[in-house]
C-alpha cells in the first residue's frame, strides 16, 4: 500500500495543467512533466512558454492529453494589465512634472499703466473671536476704492479646525458653516493677484473648498507658495515670491527666514510670508546684480491669541497688511522701484499720489 500510494502521488505530481485545467504533455516526447518557462512576446501580445523536464525542449503549444471535466467562465480582471499600469504611471508623471515646471515662475501680465500697489494680507483667521474683523473690512474697502491697488493673501484665511482640533470650535462664537461663509465673503470681496493657502487652509485635504471659491477669480491660487513674474506694459518685470512661511527662525530677527531666502538664492524683488503672526522687514541688495529685494514677514489680524498667551509669546505684531508700491519706470538697483509702506491706508494714499504724478507727466508728454 505504501509503495502504491507513493507511485500514485508521483504520477499526480507529474501531471501539469494549463490555465483551462486541461492535462498537458510535451508534443515532442509525450512526457507530462512540463513546467512554466516564462513568456514569449510578439508585438503587443504574450504567450506562456513551457519546458519539458524529460527532453528539455520548449514549446508554446503543449499537447492536451486530457480535457478538464469542467471550465469556469472567464472573468474580467479587477486591475489593468501591468503594461497599462506602467503606461498610465509614465503619462501621469509626465503631466505632474509639466505642471510642476509651469508653477516655478508664473507670468502675470499687468494691464495697468504706471505705478501699482499690492497689499499683502497676513493670516486673516476671519472666524476667530480674537481677530479684528473690522480692520480687515476697512482695509478691503480702501483697497477697492484705490485705482491700481491689488491684494495678495499669505494663508490661513480661517481657523478650519479639523479632527481632534474640531473641539476648538467650542471656544469660538463662529460655527464651522459660518466660518466658510465669512471665508467666501473675504475671497470674493477683493481683486486678488495671488492667494496662498496656509496650513489651516490645506487641512481641508484634496477636496479644497478654497480652490472651488477661487474658480471664478483671475488671480493665482496655490498651496503653500506662489512665485510670480509681473510683466508691465513698458516691459519691466518684477518677481514676487510669496509663501505661507519660509524656513528658518531667529530670536534676534523676526524676518530671518524670508531674509535668509533672499540672501541664499531667491533673487526676487519682493519676498513675503505669514504664519508666525509676527512682523519683520529687511531690505537687501545682491552685490552681483544690484537687485534690491524687500523681505517681508507679515503678522496676523488675529490680535488676541490664547495659544500665544499659553506659550508666553511676545507681541511682535507691527503690521499685518503691508503695501508694496511698484513704479516700473525704475531699474532693479534703484530704491524708487519698490516702496514698502506698512499701513494700507497710507499705502493707498501714496499710490494715489504716485499715479496722479504719473498721469500728469503722461499728459505733459503728449
Amino acid at each position: 500500500m505504501g509503495n502504491s500510494h507513493t507511485t500514485n502521488k508521483k504520477i499526480v505530481d507529474e501531471f501539469r495543467t494549463d490555465d483551462d485545467g486541461n492535462i498537458i504533455g510535451c508534443p515532442k516526447c509525450g512526457a507530462r512533466n512540463l513546467r512554466k518557462d516564462g513568456w514569449s512576446y510578439y508585438k503587443e501580445s504574450k504567450k506562456q512558454q513551457w519546458s519539458c523536464n524529460s527532453c528539455f525542449r520548449k514549446t508554446l503549444k503543449p499537447t492536451i492529453v486530457e480535457e478538464s471535466p469542467f471550465r469556469v467562465a472567464d472573468r474580467d480582471p479587477e486591475m489593468m494589465p501591468v503594461e497599462d499600469i506602467i503606461s498610465f504611471r509614465q503619462k501621469a508623471y509626465k503631466q505632474k512634472k509639466k505642471s510642476k515646471e509651469s508653477r516655478k515662475l508664473v507670468n502675470i501680465n499687468i494691464n495697468v499703466d504706471g505705478p501699482i500697489g499690492i497689499a499683502h494680507f497676513g493670516d486673516p483667521h476671519v472666524d476667530d473671536d480674537g481677530t479684528d474683523l473690522a480692520q480687515i473690512i476697512t482695509y478691503m474697502d480702501i483697497i477697492n476704492d484705490t485705482e491700481g491697488m491689488f491684494a495678495g493673501n499669505l494663508g490661513d484665511i480661517q481657523n478650519n479646525w479639523i479632527g481632534r482640533l474640531s473641539a476648538l470650535y467650542g471656544q469660538q462664537s463662529t460655527s464651522a458653516k459660518e466660518s466658510w461663509r465669512l471665508t467666501e465673503y473675504f475671497v470674493n470681496k477683493l481683486n486678488w493677484i495671488y492667494l496662498v493657502a496656509g496650513n489651516h487652509d490645506v487641512w481641508s485635504g484634496d477636496g479644497d473648498p478654497l480652490e472651488f471659491i477661487m474658480r471664478d477669480h483671475k488671480g493665482l491660487y496655490e498651496r503653500w507658495g506662489a512665485r510670480m513674474n509681473l510683466i508691465f506694459p513698458n516691459g519691466k518685470e518684477i518677481t514676487i515670491n510669496a509663501r505661507h512661511t519660509w524656513k528658518g527662525n531667529s530670536m534676534w530677527n523676526t524676518a530671518h527666514g524670508v531674509a535668509k531666502a533672499a540672501q541664499m538664492g531667491w533673487k526676487d524683488h519682493v519676498l513675503t510670508c505669514g504664519h508666525t503672526h509676527v512682523s519683520g522687514y529687511q531690505v537687501l541688495k545682491d552685490p552681483a546684480s544690484g537687485l534690491i529685494s524687500h523681505a517681508l514677514q507679515v503678522a496676523s489680524f488675529k490680535i488676541m491669541d490664547n495659544y500665544a498667551d499659553k506659550l508666553g509669546l511676545d507681541d511682535k505684531n507691527i503690521f499685518n497688511c503691508p503695501v508694496t508700491i511698484i513704479d516700473p519706470k525704475y531699474d532693479d538697483d534703484d530704491n524708487r522701484l519698490i516702496t514698502t509702506i506698512f499701513n494700507p491706508e497710507e499705502g493707498c494714499e501714496y499710490l494715489k499720489y504716485k499715479r496722479n504724478k504719473w498721469k500728469q507727466k503722461t499728459k505733459e508728454d503728449k
